[in-house]
């Protein structure tokens, strides 16, 4: 905004652009991630496993949803909880705005799409931020479960729902001799129990429940940080965050607890969904900083005009401008020093 007016930009290509590009881009990704989660139309693969391995004969801790973390309850966390945030903080930013000089980069156009629809820059802030923010939560669904069918890692509780006929497999128990398995099973109906419950439990690499926490914890503290102006504090900002990875963390000690996660598919999902999360922030919505109204980036040149500057020590000289005398006593024009730039 400029002299109190705002800056108007027609375009008619926005709608088009959403409904024909955004929304189907969209609506592919939420179909492949129904269709990797609720269909068997790619295979989980089919790991062996060693005969009497301890690292899979955790007992079995029931269905997911008598879990501590259910995934309703996460579910719930990793839409409400960004979704508020990013809310509140639009809000706050269209009806508190901060002073022109403390604004990095000059605020967006109002732009006019034919003759009855205007998309005000507070509209499509919170459009944009929330549209990424589903695309990505979408787009970590579909990374964690790929990983989880192709690799088809046992769970902790994985033997306890195969339920293996050791005898008719040809397995030794363990005894002093042989601490150690002495064979890999890959029968393929090697498991006698619940089909469903099985194939549940080759699922484990990475998690996904980690991985959606980590996504929705590193976009939302992504934007406390680049975009909550607090002054007079600052330890604010840092306590929201770091209140906002609590959660998260959580979420992955309980997974371990109750030996339906390694620690090693707990760590690859938080990695997964903080990387996606990074990459949004940073690619896709430049920080959450709003653009030039004439849509162009800012010049080196033009960047250097609003860099903060200081005077030169020869503009303060109480001598009079004029000719100085050189040692040798041989004139030469006074010159002014350029204002530095600071780094």
């Amino acid at each position: 905004m400029a002299g109190g007016r705002p800056h108007l930009k027609r375009s008619f290509s926005i709608i088009p652009c959403f409904v024909f590009v955004e929304s189907v881009l969209l609506g592919i990704v939420v179909l492949l991630a129904y269709r990797l989660e609720f269909t068997d139309t790619f295979p989980v693969h089919t790991q062996g496993f060693f005969c009497y391995d301890s690292t899979y004969a955790k007992p079995y801790p029931g269905p997911e949803a008598v879990s501590r973390a259910p995934p309703a309850l996460i579910y719930a966390l990793v839409t409400a909880g960004p979704t508020l945030t990013i809310l509140l903080g639009e809000l706050a930013r269209a009806f508190f705005p901060a002073p022109p000089s403390s604004i990095p980069v000059t605020g967006e156009s109002t732009i006019v799409s034919g003759a009855c629809c205007r998309f005000s820059p507070p509209l499509r802030r919170l459009v944009r931020f929330l549209g990424v923010y589903s695309f990505g939560l979408f787009t970590t669904t579909i990374f964690a479960n790929a990983g989880q069918v192709v690799t088809g890692n046992p769970t902790p509780h994985f033997l306890s729902v195969c339920r293996p006929n050791y005898t008719a497999l040809g397995c030794q128990p363990p005894s002093p001799d042989r601490l150690g398995p002495d064979r890999f099973v890959t029968d393929q109906g090697a498991c006698a129990g619940s089909p469903s419950l099985v194939a549940a439990a080759r699922r484990a690499f990475p998690c996904k429940d980690a991985a959606l926490c980590a996504y929705a914890v590193t976009y939302t503290a992504m934007y406390v940080t680049l975009v909550f102006r607090v002054k007079g504090s600052r330890l604010v900002k840092p306590s929201l965050c770091l209140a906002l990875l609590c959660p998260a963390f959580l979420v992955g000690v309980v997974r371990v607890a109750e030996y339906r996660n390694h620690w090693s598919d707990v760590l690859a999902g938080f990695l997964t969904g903080a990387a996606i999360a990074t990459f949004l922030v940073t690619c896709v919505v430049h920080k959450f900083q709003s653009r030039p109204p004439s849509g162009r980036r800012l010049s080196p040149w033009e960047d250097l005009g609003q860099a903060p500057t200081m005077d030169s020590p020869l503009e303060k000289n109480p001598r009079p401008a004029g000719r100085i005398r050189h040692r040798h006593g041989s004139p030469h024009p006074s010159r002014r020093t350029a204002p530095a730039v600071a780094t």
